[in-house]
């Protein structure tokens, strides 16, 4: 069984500026070098290639995440969880191992409904993709594949450098009614269809939500992000003068691609794993 993912020691605040740095990194984009410009059957072949990198459909796939959200001017929390995702089956199973007060709570979902067990109270209660993960900076949607490519239409898209990297800036309007924002932004690597920043807006154009992904592991075929910094552009407070917002950085590990039993993705398996 892979090990819990949230480690309970203090994360210092240097962490915290190194996250801020990658976060400062991946937004500095520049004028796009000369490159082939993206053509329209282009674009919309790379959003699918997006949504399809975010998904294991051959296999299992298990991590441990470590959630360290860090509040203005309150300090630093920490979530570990183990992950387990059979996204063939649209199936997750999330076990929180730390910290010592919500261990033994835990997610499951199957059959399209995401059920949250505390075994405070030995209940599932219904919860919903588009709610806050253990009150982090993350939704729960962030941690499963993603549906861009056919919850949204593509408004505009435009070669970008962001950084060093080679991207398609995608600007996509909802066109499905159950998704957490209306409009995004996707700065999206032209060679891998992978997602290196993310911009989440309400309907009125005010930034909700940003969230960099700098670096990815591979295995295989498959890319799994290394670190993830989702910063929450609506929640913060001014310090010294400067305003500060909440920020929560993920880091994924031990991650396995072997098939789980069955029994992972079921409400009893939770249960059971609570004691």
């Amino acid at each position: 069984m892979i090990l819990g993912v949230f480690n309970m020691k203090i994360i210092s605040k240097a962490s915290f500026v190194y996250a801020s740095f990658l976060l400062a990194a991946a937004s500095a984009f520049y004028a796009p070098e000369l490159h082939a410009q993206t053509t329209s059957s282009q674009a919309k072949a790379l959003l699918k290639k997006t949504d399809q990198s975010t998904a294991f459909m051959d296999s299992d796939f298990a991590a441990n995440y470590s959630m360290v959200q860090s509040k203005p001017g309150q300090g630093n929390s920490n979530v570990q969880a183990i992950m387990y995702r059979r996204d063939s089956a649209h199936s997750y199973t999330i076990l929180i191992t730390a910290p010592s007060k919500d261990k033994g709570k835990g997610y499951v979902q199957f059959d399209n409904s995401i059920w949250f067990y505390d075994p405070a109270d030995k209940q599932f209660v219904f919860t919903s993709s588009h709610e806050r993960f253990q009150g982090s900076n993350a939704n729960n949607s962030d941690l499963v594949p993603q549906h861009f490519s056919t919850d949204y239409s593509i408004e505009k898209f435009s070669d970008v450098m962001l950084g060093k990297l080679d991207c398609v800036l995608f600007e996509l309007k909802a066109s499905a009614k159950n998704v957490d924002y209306p409009t995004v932004k996707l700065w999206v690597t032209k060679e891998d269809g992978l997602i290196r920043k993310r911009e989440d807006y309400s309907l009125s154009g005010q930034l909700l939500r940003t969230m960099a992904i700098p670096s990815y592991q591979k295995y295989g075929s498959h890319s799994v992000p290394d670190k993830m910094l989702i910063v929450d552009n609506l929640r913060g407070k001014k310090i010294d003068g400067k305003m500060q917002y909440e920020k929560t950085q993920i880091t994924v590990t031990n991650v396995s691609f072997a098939k789980q039993s069955d029994t992972v993705y079921t409400k009893k398996y939770v249960e059971m794993m609570s004691k």
